[in-house]
């Protein structure tokens, strides 16, 4: 199952480079900050495709063809191009992210970047690698030593964007700088110790299964913003349940409930 997870990432990763830099057209889709292109339904059904070849009875999960339940213990989560908006702009923040669970646990994740052509790999209790190397978090940072990522996206909701703001405004007070890609980049970079953490108050389970396995397994930990550990439930609600996370160390993420967040 590495050597399958590995194969769709790389093989998706490089179809995408095919349309990468050309005039590409997208279509809305939830909102103005959720956009998709041919490049996404391309990969997407190349993804699935070899899954099911290859594990006809796993049930997928994938961001533009939904849950495919087929009563197995095992399920696929498929994100065929995250940083859909920064691909459609010709920006190279994307790439290709997939996790196998048993049941409602991440046992294997990857990341794949085209552009650089870096893979990350966790597996459940044996570590995190970047193309083959094992890596790990530096413990010893703190949050007004390190850059963070804050993203949001688009809503309607006056009380939600005016939360987000305080966020901002609270982050903004407590850590270096603030950087953001909006994408699987920004969790990488947190993984790497690059930043110190990540804010992303607008994601699915397709964005965040694989980062989060590689985090935990580089020493770092992804929680929600409100302070709870994350819980996945593959019901009829997977596709649509939205998790604001944060990633980080532990020290940085207490600081962040602190100073931040304000939930302690």
């Amino acid at each position: 199952m590495k050597e399958t997870l590995i194969t769709a990432l790389k093989t998706s990763g490089a179809e995408l480079l095919n349309y990468f830099g050309e005039p590409v057209k997208t279509k809305q889709k939830e909102s103005q900050s959720s956009v998709v292109t041919a490049a996404d339904l391309r990969s997407d059904a190349m993804i699935v495709k070899l899954l099911t070849d290859k594990y006809p009875k796993h049930n997928i999960v994938s961001e533009e063809g939904g849950f495919i339940d087929r009563n197995s213990t095992y399920t696929w989560v498929i994100d065929p191009l995250d940083g859909t908006s920064n691909f459609a702009s010709a920006i190279p923040w994307f790439g290709v992210l997939i996790a196998l669970f048993e049941n409602s646990v991440p046992i294997m994740g990857g990341a794949y970047l085209p552009v650089t052509d870096d893979l990350y790999f966790a597996e459940r209790e044996k570590g995190a690698v970047k193309n083959g190397i094992p890596f790990s978090i530096d413990k010893s940072l703190k949050l007004k030593d390190s850059l963070v990522a804050f993203a949001v996206d688009f809503t309607e909701d006056e009380a939600e964007l005016e939360r987000s703001l305080l966020i901002y405004k609270n982050l903004v007070r407590s850590a270096r700088n603030t950087r953001a890609t909006n994408c699987l980049i920004d969790f990488l970079n947190v993984s790497e110790s690059k930043f110190g953490a990540c804010i992303n108050l607008n994601t699915k389970i397709w964005d965040i299964a694989a980062l989060g396995l590689i985090i935990t397994e580089a020493g770092g930990i992804m929680k929600e913003t409100d302070g709870n550990n994350i819980i996945y439930n593959f019901n009829d609600n997977v596709t649509e349940k939205v998790f604001p996370v944060m990633v980080g160390t532990e020290s940085i993420i207490d600081e962040i409930e602190k100073k931040v967040l304000k939930i302690k």
